[in-house]
């Protein structure tokens, strides 16, 4: 009989609260160094994307390797100023809400180019199943920041009439499906939308977005199954931004293998990307993309990132984690990078970049002026009566009586 006694392995962090961060367990590769197959490629040759880092922009800004997107200096511009919005857009509702002027919020600081990118990658007709970090979908795509700002205010012209949380957005005209706080539900929303679009011979696609954490529910299993099975044209984001509310990225399986290789049990494609080049980014998610619309089937695309911010304004990353640690993340700034490399190819000057900033928060200021105007949380707030709309085509008789009770009596 052995005489080895079992021992159990509970993943720990690497540093504490009150330590120095560190990254050195990291291996970063440079930019450029992985091939880029054919759109067509069999998923059991792709292994090694699964295992490395596509990575385009170099420590100097410049593009290199067979991953750089074919986008014109115009479309990263506009990737750029989409990113600018959606920081500054944070910034000011996260002010709100340390104000009393919103309930809750939820940054993206450091992810930018995740959602930013991603959208400018998509046609605009594609439905996107995001979580609660992918404003920058909806802010690529030009829904209204006024329209935004009322629902993290929740007034009177709170486009979900106040039945959502002030982050959890929706809107069909720009592609967005409803969010839910229920993680990795969008998963399964997302492939079942695609299945559809596919046995309706439409031409829509399908993405989605879920932390790192919701790797570890069943539904993220689930879903693979059927993608895999069903080839459905979906584009399958896993966020790892290293933090899952208050536990790291090892508790879920950081440890034993990049969150990209789960695809591979499945058979499907995994591609591991450095979540902060936004020229990365866009060319992977150009490539699974592709993929999906010739009836090839789903990608899993994990977006190596760090959540530089807190969880939420009910979370405080000080007591997990240390506090240098976003300062120390390798892979740096997505909007500094972007913008280096803009520099560096001539296409956008400091002071082009300084105007642009500048008009980003002009814009943000005027939109929260608007909203700010109609409401803020507890100053405004949608009509009672429509509690009873938007729920049934034809309504219940049962709310058409309980609308006529609560109707003002004359």
């Amino acid at each position: 009989m052995s005489e080895v006694q079992l021992s159990l392995h509970i993943p720990e962090p690497l540093r504490r609260p009150g330590e120095r961060a560190d990254f050195s367990h990291l291996r970063i590769p440079p930019a450029g160094a992985l091939a880029r197959p054919p759109v067509d490629a069999p998923a059991g040759e792709l292994h090694e994307l699964a295992y490395g880092l596509i990575r385009v922009l170099d420590e100097e800004g410049h593009a290199v390797g067979a991953w750089q997107p074919a986008a014109s200096p115009d479309t990263l511009c506009r990737g750029l100023r989409a990113m600018l919005l959606t920081r500054a857009f944070d910034e000011r509702m996260s002010r709100a809400q340390r104000q009393g002027r919103t309930s809750f919020y939820l940054k993206s600081r450091g992810e930018e180019a995740v959602a930013c990118a991603q959208a400018l990658a998509l046609e605009p007709d594609d439905m996107c199943f995001a979580s609660y970090r992918q404003p920058g979908l909806l802010i690529a795509r030009g829904y209204p920041l006024v329209e935004m700002m009322n629902q993290v205010f929740s007034n009177a012209r709170d486009p979900l009439k106040g039945r959502q949380l002030p982050v959890l957005y929706s809107s069909r005209r720009h592609g967005f499906f409803t969010l839910s706080a229920n993680v990795a539900t969008q998963y399964c929303q997302a492939v079942g939308w695609a299945m559809a679009s596919a046995y309706r011979g439409d031409h829509r696609i399908a993405s989605a977005w879920v932390g790192e954490g919701s790797t570890a529910e069943g539904d993220f299993h689930h879903v693979l199954t059927f993608a895999a099975v069903y080839r459905a044209p979906v584009v399958l984001n896993i966020v790892n931004n290293q933090w899952a509310i208050s536990s790291f990225a090892g508790l879920a399986g950081a440890e034993t293998a990049p969150f990209a290789a789960r695809a591979i049990g499945y058979g499907l494609p995994g591609l591991r990307v450095d979540g902060n080049d936004f020229l990365a980014v866009l060319a992977a998610t150009a490539w699974a993309s592709a993929r999906a619309r010739a009836n090839l089937g789903a990608t899993v695309i994990e977006l190596f990132t760090y959540r530089a911010e807190s969880h939420s304004s009910s979370d405080d990353p000080s007591k997990y984690r240390p506090a240098d640690e976003p300062q120390a993340w390798p892979l740096g700034d997505p909007i500094e990078r972007l913008r280096r490399h803009l520099g560096r190819s001539g296409a956008l000057s400091d002071a082009q970049f300084e105007a642009l900033r500048q008009e980003t928060d002009a814009a943000v200021r005027e939109a929260a002026r608007e909203a700010e105007a109609i409401g803020t949380l507890g100053k405004s707030r949608a009509d009672p009566a429509t509690l009873f709309e938007d729920v049934f085509e034809q309504p219940d008789w049962r709310l058409v009586e309980q609308a006529r009770r609560l109707a003002p009596r004359e």
